[in-house]
């Protein structure tokens, strides 16, 4: 959005924090920190983000504030505070400032990417690294926290379905280089916008490859060094839709067709456009030779009803119905299969199953629950993981909060914090600067507040 001037990427009330401070003020520090989970039994977040962040907030500058002649960029913030605000005569004097000195004067420390952080463990400090900048620390909080918040968030269910899907693998003898393909991400139609598709989709890349957000693939190039010609950055397989299925409106044409035009690899055909049942127990076990007969797998699409009924049967039908067999087992029935080491029947490669609508963590674990007592492995199903899970958080979901801890005013550390007694215990903020220790003994990281920050030595990002 070039029509942005990043002096004004901010809440209106920034503007006015600088003549606010105390006297004296030389330097701001602030921590980012997941305050606290309204996921039960999720106690860590996935540290991701700050590259990202910090080099899209780069790139702004750079282009729409250092990049422009003065004149435009103090013309496009007078015009806007003095129409919005009242302000006959607007002060830019810091702005034209911080244009003659060319760069953004702010030391920026975080986590390594990637780690699982504990919550109420910050993941990175901010800080001016020029006295008479002072007000810039707390000015970039806006633009920090709608960047970082969603891809460390994305990261952090991305882990959860993992987890959960390796515990599956384990359990049911599943190939364990198979899970990475396992969650595959739907989410970017669903998504708010471009930008929040790319920085979610390579949260999703942290624990998969297996995505339909090609622009997360160029992202993690961009931002994060990958490189799509030396390794596996992300990856799909040619896959129908129901604009596909509808027009021809025959499923066994529709079916016929799509294994005639692609007689090897991998293939998704979505298979509910009419009668997803039908095809189950009429289309493809009258194609199953042909299926067989492949070089690759066939990967059945449902996308309407209940996942989990549909994926392991209706128990609302009889035992003997499609509906309540459900879609896996009527697979095995068809196409065959094998045991894993573990006794779980695993579908002959030939054929498979990926569900994508209205999957969340709850529902995928429920749907390999059932699997494995039914006997089946849990490599059966692939996840599409869209913006049911994706889309529905929030800052609030993990308590992201960028907080003042210190200040230094006349040369003297303030040591600074938020604990509102109206409060739950979950807004209460560090005091002072911080570090980020590991403990050995707990195994765990442990943030250890009142650092003094003159052991801190302050270097521009």
């Amino acid at each position: 959005m070039n029509f942005l001037s990043p002096t004004l990427i901010c809440d209106f009330y920034k503007l006015s924090h600088r003549a606010m401070y105390p006297t004296g003020t030389e330097v701001i520090y602030s921590t980012w920190t997941p305050r606290g989970s309204r996921l039960p039994g999720v106690t860590h977040v996935v540290a991701f983000g700050a590259q990202f962040a910090l080099q899209r907030i780069h790139d702004i500058f750079e282009e729409q504030f250092f990049g422009q002649p003065l004149v435009k960029v103090l013309a496009d913030y007078e015009r806007v505070v003095k129409h919005t605000l009242g302000i006959a005569v607007p002060e830019t004097a810091h702005i034209k400032d911080l244009w003659d000195l060319g760069q953004l004067p702010i030391s920026v420390r975080a986590l390594p990417e990637g780690l699982l952080v504990p919550l109420r463990v910050p993941h990175l400090t901010i800080q001016n690294t020029i006295d008479r900048f002072f007000w810039l620390t707390n000015y970039l909080e806006t633009m920090l926290s709608s960047t970082l918040w969603l891809p460390a968030t994305a990261a952090t269910l991305a882990h959860e379905y993992r987890k959960v899907l390796d515990k599956y693998a384990e359990l049911t003898g599943s190939p364990y280089e198979a899970v990475q393909f396992q969650g595959h991400d739907f989410s970017m139609r669903g998504m708010s916008s471009i930008e929040s598709s790319v920085a979610s989709g390579m949260g999703h890349l942290l624990s998969f490859t297996g995505t339909d957000t090609i622009p997360a693939i160029q992202g993690a190039e961009y931002y994060y060094g990958a490189d799509v010609t030396r390794e596996l950055v992300g990856t799909s397989i040619p896959a129908t839709e129901h604009s596909v299925q509808c027009a021809y409106g025959d499923d066994m044409l529709y079916f016929e067709t799509m294994l005639d035009r692609h007689p090897a690899g991998l293939v998704s055909i979505v298979s509910d456009g009419y009668d997803f049942w039908g095809v189950i127990s009429d289309v493809l076990p009258a194609l199953r030779s042909k299926i067989m007969a492949r070089e690759g797998r066939v990967v059945i699409r449902p996308d309407s009803g209940d996942p989990v009924k549909i994926v392991c049967g209706d128990d609302a039908y009889g035992p003997d119905t499609p509906q309540g067999l459900g879609a896996v087992e009527c697979l095995w029935n068809t196409f065959g299969g094998f045991e894993t080491a573990t006794g779980h029947k695993m579908l002959d490669p030939h054929i498979g199953l990926i569900y994508g609508d209205a999957i969340t963590l709850a529902r995928a674990e429920e749907i390999l629950q059932k699997l494995a007592a039914k006997g089946f492995a849990s490599l059966n199903i692939v996840f599409g993981i869209g913006s049911y899970t994706y889309q529905y958080n929030t800052r609030d979901t993990f308590g992201w909060a960028m907080k003042s801890t210190l200040c230094v005013i006349d040369g003297e550390e303030v040591k600074i914090f938020k604990d509102p007694k109206t409060d739950d215990g979950v807004k209460k903020s560090q005091k002072g600067a911080v570090v980020v220790l590991s403990d050995a003994w707990a195994g765990e990281l442990v943030c250890v507040d009142e650092h003094p920050l003159v052991n801190q030595t302050p270097g521009n990002y």
